[in-house]
């Protein structure tokens, strides 16, 4: 290609409509610009429209070609893949650990190694089913990114050719109108105004109309000159995307996911650690307690029987309250009795008295 444009960085000549550089064209470029300049015909009414439409057509095609890549690109798929992948490992909660309350959760050894591991490890099986899905998926879609990128490389090279070919139309047409404009327009102009002939003047017209399409023309085909160096840096930043994001899945499959699963063996470890330790304590304090309860046992019962063994069969206290409650009982039936004898006496004074009036009453209802 010619140093007309360093791809990636400013055109010579930054402006649409700025003129191409002809002093950087490598000498064979120049030599195929002349010769495109010489096939520029003015009395072909066709050659403007056809002019450098070969070239034009590939740079729109190649932009249509671009702009179905990126349509077709899922690049959210892989996004998504990647934070559902962070989740899933998320999911894993390694704390967890030993915090199960399942039916043995209670009972020391099989609560704290059974129970908990066994819930973490459904847990993490479960996890890690669905993580090597994504993996494989991510895969794919590496595979599938390697490939683009390789292919961008391709559309990236066909895209400087195809500038190179635009170059070569543009530098002809320049060299064509150049010529055109310092030898042909003066003898067009010469000839119209000494030759009186209205049909000179036409052609002069008509070679004026002729410079004015033209220009026109190549400046459409510095427009396409514009879009193709645009999109050179679009291609590259595509294909950095796809780079990045495949070392992205790269480090995911090859750094993250062995690193997750290790530290899932090493907190097992750890916790199968801390709960031995934990049971070990637990037999000591168990013993411990055991036997400061054995000697409390011991020491309440020796004296309970030191106590009992030195009290007697009938206590003397027990003896004198017996007494005091049979003296008390004795007393108080005597008094009874008597309150009992001095009631019958007055109740059989009132019989008789009751008994003396019944009969007077009856005495006195005879006579």
């Amino acid at each position: 290609m010619s140093d007309i444009v360093s791809l990636g960085g400013s055109p010579a000549g930054s402006g649409a409509g700025a003129a191409l550089d002809l002093s950087r064209l490598a000498p064979e470029d120049l030599a195929r610009a002349k010769d495109i300049a010489k096939g520029i015909s003015i009395d072909d009414s066709q050659s403007i429209i056809q002019y450098g439409v070969g070239a034009q057509s590939k740079i729109s095609g190649f932009s249509d070609t671009m702009l179905q890549q990126i349509r077709s690109k899922d690049a959210g798929f892989v996004g998504d893949s990647l934070q559902q992948l962070v989740l899933r490992i998320k999911d894993v909660d390694v704390g967890s650990l030993g915090k199960g309350g399942g039916p043995f959760a209670g009972v020391p050894i099989l609560g704290a190694l059974v129970d908990s591991v066994r819930k973490f490890m459904a847990r993490y099986e479960k996890l890690s089913t669905q993580i090597e899905t994504i993996v494989q998926d991510l895969d794919k879609a590496r595979m599938i990114m390697l490939r683009d990128i390789t292919m961008l490389d391709n559309l990236y090279q066909k895209n400087v050719d195809y500038l190179h070919e635009l170059d070569l139309f543009i530098a002809g047409g320049q060299i064509r109108i150049e010529e055109l404009r310092r030898v042909t327009l003066g003898e067009y102009e010469a000839r119209a105004k000494t030759s009186g002939d209205a049909m000179d003047a036409q052609r002069l017209n008509d070679f004026n109309q002729f410079l004015n399409r033209f220009e026109k023309k190549l400046y459409d085909l510095k427009i396409s000159r514009i879009v193709s160096i645009q999109t050179a840096p679009q291609i590259r930043l595509i294909q950095g995307n796809d780079q990045a994001l495949v070392e992205k899945i790269q480090s995911s499959i090859m750094t993250t996911i062995p690193l997750w699963k290790s530290q899932i063996v090493i907190a097992i470890s750890l916790l199968r650690q801390k709960k031995a330790l934990e049971i070990q304590k637990s037999v000591t304090d168990t013993t411990n307690e055991l036997l400061a309860k054995n000697s409390e046992m011991l020491k309440d019962s020796s004296l309970a029987v030191a106590r009992e063994s030195e009290r007697g069969i009938v206590e003397v206290e027990t003896l004198k309250k017996v007494n005091d409650d049979l003296i008390a009982t004795i007393e108080e039936t005597l008094r009874i009795q008597a309150e009992g004898s001095a009631k019958r006496a007055q109740a059989e004074a009132e019989l008789s008295k009751i008994e003396a009036d019944l009969k007077a009453r009856l005495s006195s209802a005879k006579a």
